[in-house]
């Protein structure tokens, strides 16, 4: 929000946000009569053990319904609603409920609680009542929730009595009960205030830094999943629970029981991040709605019934984990299971203390799919010594072919002095596990001198195999990273969590530390952590060298190629403003992937990129998707450093608060560059949001001949193959369906793309829109090779011409420039048809003869620079 770095304390305190008082004592539980059946209500699922079957019954103490409790798991297991964000901390609550039970084998009397869960392990009782058998009973109480207790999660549910193992007399402990006429009566939380205080203002992330990877936001557990040369970066959402005090500009310390999001970030080239927001995974309105919480993510691919999928692993808390599926890596996420993947009753791991931080790796040499998880204090079984230096308290399992289920027994981990967070990758045929290190104390047999050469307490050790199911303790290697505060100094210590990835031939590791929350707020920091990314280096042998932690980080891996739609929320470095979900489809992405837009931006707010190539002939223009919300601002776009001289100026327009185009004349603006953008306008106010950025690049004074479509489609020589995103040069099933026409008619006009003298656009479908075009039309097309057959057998010559030529318009080179300027214009094709162009927020798309929207540009001046030019397109043009 300001330019000149500020203290949080000093930010937030000029925001003059000051709590609003809380409103009258009201009913905050919903549907407490169960005259409305379930509505509001669920069954506990705070363990892994809480299970129970939840049915609507007449036999109720008031009105006309109650809910009747069985098939309980634990004593836990009863009714519950999710009051999160509607209580008070230092408020107090009355509160009742109606209890009955009748089992003729149960106790004559029994004790039943309204307790409330914070989240975490932190449950505390707020009433009672001891039940005659057969009887009503009321529990009848008043509760005041302590003043300095957390309740961004609270959840209020019915119980007996804990017992360690209710199972041995079920009738005691595990009987069905009835209940009617909840209540939960107090004051209802204030409004919540603006939550513009909650924006990091500053730098974090320091111009030519590479880590942390971004500044405007927190992230945890990363972990890298490498898809077309795009690197997806999953990570616990510390920012979930992140409230500075608007006075102090502290947060209290982190309160891992509140996160049930993860967040998705994903780069090119490791220093240019695209914020995709966050995944509701857990929680009554996630993905996983029987899961509480989502830490320690864990991400892989794998083609399941033809179909690539991605398989998103999580720890649902300490006691269990579980898994999600995407259709991609940004999703959208489906939930494939009922209940969690790993929990108390998987084999073989029940001796694990914590079930948690799950990490799949799929086998190159066999396609086998595995799933490491685990941690916490070693068995009491074993001797002190042992406890210390080989806890054994980690597990590897079988997944089954569809990655939603596992077979098999767990196998140990015999991991020196390990903690949690175990991971394995591959390289050179060798397997490699890395996992962090514990602190010693009474959960390790107490504190004592580790074996020589085992690691020391928060370090990164590693191991190296020649079989991923096999980990004794003789392939401990050593230490591949020490505990970060070595390196980020005071209150960046505590425990750390790993990953590695493979990105063009290179091999990186991911950790975190809480830097950004050190640059907030000093050396006492509370908790909230941020993704670094270090390379990694090996030997000749296969050992890793040991890893440094810097600032510094990695170099980038390609420069950014501007001469396309970005979102805006791309960003190297930054200060001021943040990220806000936008109900928009993404124009880089997609519809189906998430939005966001860079939002929260007053006077001298910026953003970056990072080595931008404008080539030689440079950038004719500048442009943004904008929504205005007043009068008078603008974006000052500077190059090399955010003090230089302004190279344009992009004059904020159009009605306040509705999505619109601007941009402004480039001159001079070639080779690489550091791209700064600088927001300017009225004082304290928002100026506005902002969806992307575009570049147009300039027209070559002389522009080449020499090179065909053709040529462009004939560079691509992969062959059909199983599905995979689509990335704007893979046109195998384009080149099939020319070569066919041209094989049965060698005169046929489509032989025009091979003549590069003569001037064409053409709008051209790869591989994807083929596969789903073919699909839409004739279906069962699942992958490039059926896709490929099928323009063989499903098709004549001549019709698969007449679908080719409607691709092309002879005569013009109509660039992306062109084509950006050109919203309502009609094209007619070689082969007659008329495609009218509609310019929406960047996003460019055909419409056909019915003005239904035919295809979508996802991809802009192929061949540019030549007399044939094309544009990547989503769908095939009027096939069928």
């Amino acid at each position: 929000m300001a330019l000149v770095a500020v203290t949080a304390a000093a930010s937030l305190a000029s925001g003059g946000l000051v709590a609003a008082p809380a409103t009258a004592a009201a009913d905050l539980i919903t549907n407490g009569g169960f005259e409305d059946g379930l509505t509001g209500w669920f069954a506990n699922n705070g363990n892994a053990a809480d299970r129970a079957q939840l049915t609507i019954t007449d036999d109720a103490y008031s009105g006309e319904a109650a809910v009747r409790v069985s098939q309980r798991g634990s004593t836990g297991s009863g009714p519950m609603q999710d009051l999160s964000g509607d209580l008070v901390a230092g408020e107090t609550y009355d509160l009742s409920a109606r209890i009955k039970y009748d089992d003729p084998a149960s106790p004559a009397t029994k004790q039943f609680f309204m307790t409330i869960h914070y989240g975490g392990g932190s449950y505390t009782n707020m009433g009672s009542v001891t039940v005659p058998r057969g009887q009503w009973g009321l529990i009848d109480s008043t509760f005041t929730i302590p003043a300095g207790q957390r309740v961004s999660t609270a959840r209020v549910f019915l119980e007996t009595p804990w017992v360690a193992d209710p199972t041995t007399d079920p009738a005691t402990h595990l009987m069905d009960f009835t209940v009617d006429d909840v209540t939960l009566e107090g004051v209802e939380p204030p409004p919540p205030a603006p939550p513009a205080w909650r924006t990091i203002e500053v730098v974090g992330k320091e111009p030519g830094d590479s880590n942390p990877l971004i500044s405007h936001k927190f992230g945890a557990d990363g972990f890298g999943l490498v898809e077309d040369d795009r690197v997806y970066m999953y990570m616990t959402n510390d920012t979930q629970g992140y409230e500075p005090d608007p006075e102090t500009g502290v947060s209290p310390q982190i309160n891992y029981g509140d996160i049930n999001q993860l967040t998705l970030i994903s780069s090119e080239d490791l220093v240019n991040w695209t914020d995709h927001g966050e995944i509701q995974v857990a929680g009554p309105n996630g993905v996983a709605p029987y899961t509480n919480n989502s830490w320690a993510p864990g991400a892989v691919q794998k083609v399941v019934d033809g179909q690539t999928k991605t398989f998103l692993y999580y720890a649902n808390g300490g006691g269990s984990s579980n898994v999600i599926v995407g259709d991609s890596p940004l999703g959208p996420w489906s939930n494939e299971r009922d209940s969690t993947l790993i929990d108390g009753r998987t084999p073989g791991a029940e001796a694990v203390a914590w079930k948690f931080d799950p990490a799949p790796f799929v086998d190159p040499a066999d396609g086998q799919p595995y799933l490491y998880f685990g941690g916490g204090p070693a068995s009491t079984a074993f001797p002190a010594a042992e406890r210390y230096n080989n806890p054994k308290n980690m597990r590897g399992i079988e997944l089954t072919d569809d990655m939603v289920n596992t077979q098999g027994t767990a196998f140990v981990l015999d991991t020196p002095v390990s903690f949690e967070a175990p991971h394995v990758f591959e390289r050179e045929g060798l397997y490699y596990m890395t996992y962090s290190s514990h602190f010693g104390g009474p959960d390790f047999g107490g504190n004592q001198t580790p074996l020589p050469g085992y690691p020391g307490g928060g370090q990164i050790p590693y191991m190296i195999s020649d079989d991923p199911a096999s980990w004794p303790k003789e392939t401990y290697e050593g230490v591949l990273f020490p505990n970060q505060s070595q390196f980020f100094g005071a209150g960046t210590g505590g425990n750390n969590h790993q990953s590695v990835f493979e990105l063009g031939g290179a091999y990186y590791f991911t950790h975190h530390a809480p830097t950004l929350n050190k640059r907030i707020n000093g050396d006492q920091t509370q908790g909230y952590r941020s993704p670094h990314i270090e390379k990694l280096e090996f030997d000749a042998d296969g050992t890793i060298q040991q890893v440094v932690g810097t600032y510094r980080g990695v170099d980038q891996v390609k420069d950014l190629d501007p001469y396309r739609v970005m979102e805006a929320e791309t960003i190297a470095w930054r200060q001021g403003l943040t990220t806000v979900d936008v109900d928009r489809p993404s124009a880089e992405f997609g519809e189906d992937a998430p939005n966001l837009a860079l939002t929260d931006i007053q006077d001298g707010d910026w953003t970056s990129l990072s080595s931008v190539d404008f080539g030689d002939a440079g950038a004719a223009s500048v442009g943004a998707t904008v929504r205005p919300l007043t009068e008078g601002a603008a974006v000052e776009v500077r190059l090399g450093d955010r003090e230089a001289d302004v190279v344009a100026t992009v004059p904020v327009t159009g009605a306040a608060g509705e999505w619109t185009d601007v941009s402004a004349d480039l001159s001079g603006v070639t080779g690489v560059h550091d791209v700064y953008f600088t927001f300017t306008g009225a004082a304290d106010t928002d100026l506005v949001e902002v969806d992307t950025w575009s570049f147009v690049e300039a027209e070559d004074d002389a522009p080449a001949t020499d090179v065909s479509l053709a040529d462009v489609l004939g560079a691509d020589t992969s062959g059909p193959e199983s599905p995979r995103a689509a990335n704007g040069d893979d046109f195998d099933l384009l080149a099939v369906a020319v070569a066919r026409v041209l094989a049965a008619r060698p005169d046929s006009p489509v032989g025009i793309l091979a003549d590069p003298t003569q001037a064409l656009t053409a709008f051209l479908p790869d591989d994807d829109a083929f596969v789903a075009s073919l699909d839409a039309a004739t279906g069962r097309v699942t992958n490039e090779k059926v896709a490929a057959g099928r323009l063989r057998t499903a098709f004549t010559a001549a019709e698969l011409e007449q679908v080719l030529l409607d691709h092309v318009v002879l005569g013009a080179t109509l660039t992306s420039t062109e084509v950006l300027a050109a919203d309502g214009a009609e094209l007619t094709t070689a082969g007659g048809s008329t495609l009218t162009v509609e310019v929406d927020g960047g996003q460019v798309s055909l419409l056909d003869a019915d003005g239904e929207v035919a295809a979508t540009v996802t991809a802009v001046d192929v061949n540019l620079g030549q007399a044939q030019v094309g544009h990547v397109i989503d769908r095939v043009l009027l096939l069928g």
